[in-house]
């Protein structure tokens, strides 16, 4: 299947540095599915054009184009991994730029010119191919950018912990008396009329949501620490914190989307100290984040 088959190209690409035999230029582009909210990640090929990153709809030469061409044009941007030239990969914050027909057939003949498969792709496709220019974010040229960058994060922050003590408070309004079967409870929490089935699939999917939302954050703020980095080179130490803080919350949400997948997931009180040691900690690494990022992107007065 293609799913299996990316998946064993982003792996091989993670292990070795961004190197994949039979792929010699190829990155990952990360982005939320308009639907679920939950990361997506395509392996693509692309080309470096004065500073931006040419990736190509192609969708191996299918009539419709794919998948991941409808999702970043309507989240407005993700992240891009590439090499780091040091044996790793470095992912970047990407704004995309669909080209216009005139640059876009001049930008595909080229790859297709460089890359002969592109030819039959578009031979087969019957369409116009979009080509998509992936633009890195870059914190020199706007001195007031930063500091809007760490005002959205922060913004987003607060919609994260609204949503998860939303969930608190309906997982602990669904909880039933010890003994009592909650297959067979009636509604609760403020979520309407229903049967204790259908209440336990609305939790479920509510702190499904919770977690494809905090996992994208997380995945585009680590494009988004490189802009920072570069800029700010003393943020380094800071930013491999919060880097490790995000494997950690990573493998906490395998973890918890492990956990619904199960029967148990049906027990709201259950639910809600897994959710519970999930987010522990989740607190103070917004706080040091927003501090360390705000202290060196906020304007300084004119000494």
């Amino acid at each position: 299947m293609a799913e299996d088959f990316n998946q064993q190209v982003i792996e091989r690409f993670r292990a070795n540095g961004g190197k994949v035999d039979g792929f010699p230029d190829l990155l990952l582009l990360t982005v939320a599915g308009r639907r679920t909210g939950r990361p997506r990640t395509t392996p693509l090929a692309y080309r470096e054009d004065a500073g931006r990153y040419l990736v190509f709809g192609s969708n191996g030469g299918a009539p419709q184009h794919p998948l991941w061409y409808r999702n970043l044009l309507a989240a407005g941007g993700g992240t891009a991994e590439l090499p780091d030239g040091a044996g790793g990969t470095v992912a970047h914050s990407v704004r995309p730029v669909e080209l216009d027909p005139d640059e876009r057939a001049r930008q595909y003949a080229e790859q297709a010119r460089r890359v002969p498969a592109f030819a039959e792709y578009a031979d087969r496709a019957d369409r116009a191919i979009p080509v998509i220019a992936l633009h890195p974010l870059d914190l020199s040229g706007d001195p007031a950018l930063p500091a809007a960058i760490v005002a959205g994060l922060r913004l987003h922050h607060e919609d994260l912990r609204r949503q998860l003590a939303d969930l608190r408070a309906r997982l602990d309004g669904a909880a039933v008396p010890p003994g009592a079967d909650f297959r067979t409870a009636g509604p609760g929490a403020g979520l309407g009329p229903g049967a204790g089935p259908d209440l336990a699939a609305q939790l479920r999917a509510r702190c499904l949501s919770f977690c494809h939302g905090l996992d994208m954050h997380h995945i585009r703020e680590e494009g988004a620490f490189t802009a920072f980095q570069r800029q700010y080179p003393q943020l380094g130490p800071a930013i491999a914190r919060l880097r490790a803080d995000h494997r950690t919350v990573a493998d906490a949400l395998a973890r918890f989307e492990a956990h619904l997948a199960t029967p148990a997931a049906a027990d709201p009180a259950a639910l809600r100290t897994e959710l519970d040691r999930l987010t522990e900690g989740l607190e103070a690494h917004f706080a040091y984040e927003e501090e360390r990022l705000l202290a060196v992107s906020a304007p300084h007065p004119e000494r």
